[in-house]
Order: structure tokens, then C-alpha cells, then sequence
């Protein structure tokens, strides 16, 4: 094996892992838990007052569904600044340009994404 993929076992390990272990821990509820729904236990409750209306009943605005996802998109396009922070002294000059390259686009959806009102709350 390339001595530069080996290095790339332990994040391929925890992948794995990470989609294993909530798989089988669900799995082990579902056999272990009782489960004798009625009535009662499948309607909705919240502070011991029953819900007036049915939850599929309010309607939210797409704006709110527009924010959200623009947060995740952006909040995951900084994850790839830490592998970036981790080799900069390897990458130099041009980790530093393919850096500020990325940022820039970032910036610029980022602007775009305002200037069209995607991020006013109402």
C-alpha cells in the first residue's frame, strides 16, 4: 500500500465505525424495548396539555428551509480549513493561493447569497 494512502486508515476506520456503531445500537433497542403502543402512548403530548392542532398544520415559509441549509453549507465548507491548517507548512505558497482561492468563492456565494435576501429572517 502507498505510504501516503496508509495514512488515511485511521479516518477510514472511524467512518466505518462511525456508520457501525449507531446501526447496531439501534438494532439492539429495537430487539430490547417493549413495545406495547395503545392510543395514549402514540398521541402527542407536551406539558400535559393535549395539542390542539394536528402538526402538519402549520406551514413555514421556504425562507426558513433556505437558511438552513446555507448555514450547513457553509458551516461545512470551513471543515475543509483544518486539513488545510494541518499541512500548511507542507503546502506553502500554493496551499496559501489554492486557500485564498477557495475562500474567495466561498466570500462571493457567501455575498451573493445576502444581496438576494436569502439570510433576512422574515
Amino acid at each position: 500500500m502507498n505510504p501516503s494512502m496508509a495514512s488515511y486508515l485511521p479516518i477510514l476506520y472511524f467512518a466505518i465505525m462511525a456508520a457501525i456503531v449507531p446501526i447496531v445500537g439501534l438494532a439492539a433497542m429495537s430487539l430490547l424495548r417493549p413495545s406495547k403502543p395503545t392510543p395514549t402512548k402514540l398521541a402527542p403530548y407536551e406539558c400535559g396539555v393535549a395539542s390542539p392542532t394536528e402538526a402538519f398544520d402549520h406551514r413555514f415559509s421556504v425562507r426558513y428551509y433556505l437558511i438552513a441549509v446555507l448555514f450547513v453549507v457553509f458551516d461545512v465548507e470551513t471543515i475543509f480549513l483544518f486539513p488545510w491548517a494541518v499541512m500548511y507548512h507542507k503546502l506553502k505558497l500554493f496551499g496559501l493561493v489554492e486557500m485564498l482561492v477557495f475562500l474567495v468563492i466561498l466570500v462571493v456565494g457567501y455575498v451573493y447569497a445576502w444581496r438576494r435576501g436569502a439570510l433576512s429572517w422574515a
